[in-house]
C-alpha cells in the first residue's frame, strides 16, 4: 500500500511539472507574440515617418519648382556667431 501511495504521488508530481512546463511555454509564446506586435508597430511608425519625409525630397518632377523657390527666397549663410551666441551678419571688408 505504501508503494502504491508513493507511486501515485510521483505521478501527481510528474503531471504537475508537465502542466507547469506547458504554462511556461504558453507564457513564453504570449510574450514573444507581444514583443513581435510591438516591433511591428514601431516599424509601422518608422515607415509612416519616412513616407512623410519623402514629401520634401527633390524629384525630377518638382525640380523646376524647387529651383524657383530657391531663387525667390535667397538665403545668406555668410555670418558669424560671437562668444555670447549672437549672430553677427556684418562682415569686415578686406
Amino acid at each position: 500500500m505504501a508503494w502504491n501511495n508513493a507511486e501515485n504521488e510521483r505521478e501527481k508530481r510528474l503531471r504537475r511539472e508537465e502542466e507547469e512546463l506547458q504554462d511556461r511555454k504558453l507564457q513564453g509564446a504570449l510574450n514573444h507574440a507581444r514583443l513581435m506586435e510591438d516591433f511591428l508597430k514601431q516599424k509601422e511608425r518608422e515607415v509612416l515617418q519616412l513616407q512623410e519625409e519623402t514629401r520634401n525630397f527633390i524629384t525630377p518632377e518638382n525640380l523646376d519648382k524647387r529651383i524657383e523657390e530657391c531663387l525667390d527666397n535667397p538665403c545668406n549663410y555668410n555670418f558669424a556667431i560671437d562668444k555670447e551666441g549672437r549672430i553677427v551678419k556684418r562682415s569686415v571688408p578686406s
